[in-house]
């Protein structure tokens, strides 16, 4: 792949990421994957830390993303582990993506979701305190931060954080514990320390296990129909590269000369049109796939809570940072399909999913 500062990315933006040092966790992750082969083709040096690839198949392994990073295979729960890695690394930014990220699976065991998501961020925030060479802190969490009143109108960074079920409790307690390490530690240190809350992500390489669109190329490549829970519930959906674009720009925020003006939640969710329903969304998926792909409602979508309405407002990030989102919840559908169709059809994955960097960065460049 070609490096997209050839193609139309303001030099001033990539010089922001190019021969940075860079530790990113959760680099194995559907999301930390994508990231590992991005801030590669921005020239930064990645150091990766995080658990072995959650599923298999998995995004990691199909594009060899390990030749873009220095891998580091364990766990942010452990503290020994992180202080090594940190030492290894020796970033000048964090990027915090590591997690526990299932809903469902939070109920099934919320002591490891509560471990992973608060005392892990926790763990990381406390051994980059006593890392000299870090600048800035950037801490992915969730639009499901945020105490869901099912209300009409979008979140905003302002609102009170919360969460139902205990995933989304986790990353509200995971945002609280950043803004308390900011105010203790970090803001006297002139260390910037932001969070990011995004939307519903979709696109290609994800097999996380109960997610809808996994489950649904699953379900098509299978050639059998997609069960789903609640049709009715409304998420803000969004490609992958999306946040992960609203991500790089805050992060070369961080790292500029007005960071603390930065040091704060962001949200970067899809625009209003992306704002829909599983059904919808089921839909676009299955007229995309074609082939008598088909879904059917099962179970009962009361089993266990959910939220049914949830937006977010990126006006700030809109505003402050240049950033808004470009793809409709269709071109997303349309993006994922296409990824797992070239799956199916055993195409170079690594080449596909640097094509989708690069063609998103030829057609969509940024300001910083």
């Amino acid at each position: 792949m070609s490096s997209p500062t050839g193609s139309g990315l303001p030099g001033s933006w990539a010089a922001a990421w190019r021969g940075r040092r860079v530790l990113l966790t959760g680099h194995t992750g559907f999301k930390g994957s994508w990231m590992s082969l991005w801030l590669a083709a921005l020239g930064a040096r990645v150091t990766g830390f995080s658990l072995a690839p959650p599923t298999e198949p998995n995004l990691f392994s199909l594009v060899g993303a390990a030749a873009d990073v220095g891998s580091i295979i364990g766990d942010i729960r452990d503290l020994p582990a992180l202080e090594a890695a940190m030492a290894r690394a020796r970033p000048e930014i964090i990027i915090h993506m590591a997690a526990q990220s299932v809903v469902r699976a939070s109920y099934t065991d919320p002591l490891t979701t509560y471990s992973t998501n608060v005392m892990g961020t926790a763990n990381l925030l406390d051994v980059a305190r006593r890392c000299p060479d870090v600048q800035a802190i950037l801490v992915v969490t969730s639009d499901k931060c945020y105490e869901n009143r099912e209300q009409i109108w979008a979140y905003r960074e302002h609102d009170r954080m919360g969460g139902h079920d205990p995933y989304s409790n986790s990353k509200g307690c995971s945002e609280l514990v950043v803004a308390a390490f900011r105010e203790s530690y970090f803001r006297k240190a002139g260390v910037a320390v932001a969070t990011a809350r995004a939307g519903n992500v979709i696109g290609g390489g994800d097999w996380t296990v109960d997610r809808l669109v996994p489950d649904a190329m699953q379900a098509f490549l299978a050639r059998r129909p997609l069960d789903i829970r609640n049709p009715i519930a409304v998420r803000p959906w969004q490609h992958v590269l999306e946040p992960l674009q609203g991500y790089l720009l805050l992060g070369a925020r961080l790292l500029g000369d007005e960071a603390g003006a930065y040091a704060e939640g962001w949200n970067f969710g899809p625009g209003h049109d992306s704002n829909q329903p599983v059904s919808d969304v089921v839909d676009a998926l299955a007229a995309c796939w074609g082939g008598g792909a088909t879904w059917r409602q099962v179970g009962d979508p009361t089993d266990l809570h959910e939220a049914t309405l949830l937006h977010l407002d990126s006006t700030k990030a809109n505003i402050k940072l240049g950033w808004t989102p470009v793809h409709t919840y269709k071109t997303a559908v349309a993006l994922t399909v296409d990824w797992f169709k070239a799956y199916e059809a055993g195409a170079d994955l690594r080449a596909i999913t640097q094509a989708q960097i690069e063609a998103y960065m030829n057609h969509h460049p940024r300001t910083a």
